[in-house]
């Protein structure tokens, strides 16, 4: 059963760019492939949703189209948490989310507050989010836990480092989709993706509807999962 949806949403400039128009309309169109997303995962029952929606490399784009796509999250949660809320949504956000400008922070964490009850799909914001930067931070957190004495060098394990991660109650993803053509991972879940099922499609992620979504996961339910096991064959 597919438990956790990762979804890389890559393609908005080269959306923008095949139109004749500036990139930050790319990033305008890319909310209704969230809107689908949200709907379907809520709909057939996957309980957790991971977003890339801002990376740790994303900072080094240019500064106004930085700020726009900060201002496009603070209005995507004041347009949608009414909604989001009565779908019983649950906003989560994962990253260096210190990183983020004043007001897109204090509108993320007015969201997570008020949906922290809702019990339906787990909606997780990727934001300030590298897989590297998760891991530094994780052993960074493991290693203050040695040095004030509640842990040892001997508990560092698989588990520890887990249960370190941003989220260590969200499972690992089933299944991590890339829009836009390219087919790796960005620095995107390293950790949580070692066995995760990858689907790569060439439609760009303002394209991206429900059917490229149901293809996907039939894609997935296709598949045979074996973690290293050799699956009874």
């Amino acid at each position: 059963m597919l438990t956790h949806l990762g979804i890389i949403m890559d393609g908005n400039g080269r959306w923008a760019r095949s139109r004749g128009l500036p990139r930050i309309d790319g990033h305008k169109a890319a909310e209704e492939s969230i809107h689908e997303a949200v709907e379907y995962c809520g709909e057939v029952g996957i309980k957790y949703l991971t977003l890339f929606a801002f990376s740790t490399e994303n900072w080094k784009r240019p500064k106004a189209e930085v700020s726009f796509i900060m201002f496009l999250l603070s209005r995507f949660i004041k347009r949608n948490i009414d909604d989001l809320d009565r779908k019983d949504v649950r906003i989560r956000a994962a990253g260096r989310l210190d990183d983020l400008p004043v007001k897109p922070r204090s509108d993320l964490d007015a969201a997570i507050a008020r949906t922290e009850s809702n019990l339906g799909l787990n909606l997780i914001l990727a934001l300030s989010y590298g897989g590297r930067a998760e891991i530094v931070d994780a052993v960074k957190r493991l290693t203050a836990d040695i040095k004030a004495g509640s842990k040892s060098v001997t508990d560092i394990s698989e588990e520890s480092i887990s249960s370190s991660m941003y989220l260590p109650d969200v499972p690992d993803p089933d299944l991590i989709i890339r829009t836009s053509g390219e087919k790796r991972l960005s620095n995107f879940l390293l950790w949580e993706s070692a066995y995760s099922e990858l689907y790569f499609t060439d439609t760009l992620w303002p394209d991206f509807r429900r059917k490229h979504l149901q293809e996907a996961i039939a894609d997935y339910e296709s598949r045979r999962r074996r973690f290293g096991d050799i699956g009874g064959n």
